[in-house]
């Protein structure tokens, strides 16, 4: 049997800001359990809810050393799914409302967590044959695997999986400050180890030591070994291009499912959502204060309100997108600057724009339900899950053409009646415009190329189950 533990900062159910909590919570669940232990390892945050809490209990404690000083190391223990999870318990680090928040602190907390997580392995009974470590927060562990833990026959024959959700993100500080929190020797700091334009890199440091890279689209793993996507690692990766995976991401289909999904007014399947699916855009029109218009076109924005997902875009044609027939719902939090921009534009087209400037699920799966198209304009989309659920209920996704987007949407070809939604190559807000009035034009001229393009749309498979299927075969090759 082989032994795996996956070690990251968030996992659902139990704490969430992005996609990789979604990867963390739902992969291990579908490995064969005769073929595979998988065990999940993560922090025991303060603001973790109280019913997974309670549930914890007690395996061990220790204490660390981590840079020059002595840490305190709990391990909490809750099996959920199925899943056997342990969370580091340290209340100096893990406390607080939010999981992440300061630079600089974050870095020595997932400093301690890093060394952590490999440390407790021997207490409790568990010797992986691969860590699979996810962003720059667990960035540390090949590093430490390879290092100051390697003469520990305890953790000879273990290998590393480094996945990269999100290359932006790389936890990077002054190199004498990351060496005081890391414990680890200067000769590591260095351009061909830690080192990154003369400061310390976490994430840089996992790349260069983990035995496998992956990151969750085909098209991704190509575009960050280029300068304009690379953030600074583009060398590095083409470097170590024969260890690096595109493995793109999934959705649990039993959570996004139109069928019994009892978040939305009216379920329906690919047998009947020709009817049905116009049921949920008048209750949603209804629910938001939109004028209840059956042949209204409904566009949906679900999204973090950030640059990275092509919004200045959208800010530039949004009067035009407006036209009459339109309708446009947003949800999602972010930068004040588009949080604002949403209000104001509601502000003057009420009748069309509905902003929900918060976040909420159920309305999420609501918006899936009842939309016509899903618009997702990102400059860089790693993999994005918001195509894949716009898929499964039928909702067109409008997409940029880069990373998983690219891998998941098929393009509108109306010669050969084929393709999944609409998509545009350059990141320009008069290409963006134009592909969303293409769109408009095959929904009001076209209902029967659009119900095909539905029909197509929930035919896709992206659960995980086909993901586990490569993530084995990387597994293997370890």
């Amino acid at each position: 049997m082989k032994k795996i533990a996956y070690i990251a900062s968030e996992c659902v159910p139990f704490i969430k800001t992005g996609g990789l909590a979604d990867v963390v919570g739902t992969l291990p669940k579908k490995f064969n359990k005769k073929e595979y232990d998988v065990r999940i390892i993560m922090p025991n945050y303060m603001c973790l809810p109280e019913k997974y809490r309670k549930k914890m209990r007690y395996i061990t404690h220790f204490h660390m050393d981590i840079g020059w000083k002595q840490q305190y190391v709990g391990v909490m223990y809750l099996e959920y799914e199925g899943v056997p999870v342990y969370f580091i318990d340290n209340e100096y680090y893990f406390n607080g409302f939010n999981i992440y928040g300061d630079v600089k602190w974050d870095i020595e907390k997932f400093c301690f967590f890093s060394k952590a997580a490999l440390s407790i392995l021997p207490g409790i009974g568990f010797q992986p044959d691969i860590i699979h470590c996810h962003d720059w927060q667990a960035g540390m562990v090949p590093v430490f695997l390879k290092t100051i833990f390697s003469s520990n026959p305890f953790y000879s024959n273990m290998k590393s999986v480094m996945t990269i959700h999100n290359l932006q993100f790389q936890g990077r500080w002054d190199i004498k400050t990351l060496q005081e929190y890391s414990g680890l020797p200067g000769y590591l700091f260095t351009p061909d180890k830690l080192e990154i334009d003369k400061d310390g890199s976490m994430l840089k440091g996992g790349l260069v030591y983990a035995d496998k890279i992956s990151t969750v689209s085909n098209t991704y793993a190509q575009e960050i070994q280029t300068p304009y996507y690379g953030e600074g690692l583009d060398g590095l990766l083409r470097a170590r291009w024969q260890s690096l995976w595109g493995i793109v991401n999934g959705i649990d289909y039993q959570v996004w499912n139109p069928e019994t999904d009892k978040a939305i007014a009216k379920n329906y399947s690919i047998k009947t959502y020709k009817k049905n699916k116009v049921a949920n855009k008048l209750a949603l029109q209804k629910e938001l204060g939109l004028p209840e218009d059956p042949n209204a076109y409904m566009i949906g924005l679900i999204s973090r309100l950030t640059d990275q997902k092509g919004l200045d875009l959208v800010d530039r044609i949004m009067n035009d997108i407006m036209t009459d027939g339109t309708q446009f719902v947003v949800l999602g939090t972010g930068d004040r600057r588009y949080e604002d921009m949403f209000r104001y534009y509601q502000g003057i087209h009420p009748a069309k724009l509905s902003a929900n400037i918060y976040f909420s699920d159920e309305l999420s799966h609501r918006i899936y339900a009842a939309c016509d198209s899903m618009l997702v304009p990102s400059r860089f989309e790693p993999c994005g899950l918001t195509q894949l659920m716009a898929l499964r209920y039928g909702t067109l996704p409008i997409v940029r053409e880069t990373g998983g987007l690219k891998d998941t949407v098929i393009p509108y070809n109306e010669y050969e009646g084929t393709g999944t939604g609409f998509s545009f190559a350059n990141y320009d807000a008069y290409e963006l415009l134009n592909t969303i009035n293409y769109s408009k034009k095959v929904f009001f001229d076209n209902k029967e190329a659009w119900a095909g393009l539905q029909k197509r749309a929930m035919e896709q498979n992206y659960s995980w189950a086909n993901s586990a299927k490569i993530y084995e075969q990387m597994y293997n090759e370890l």
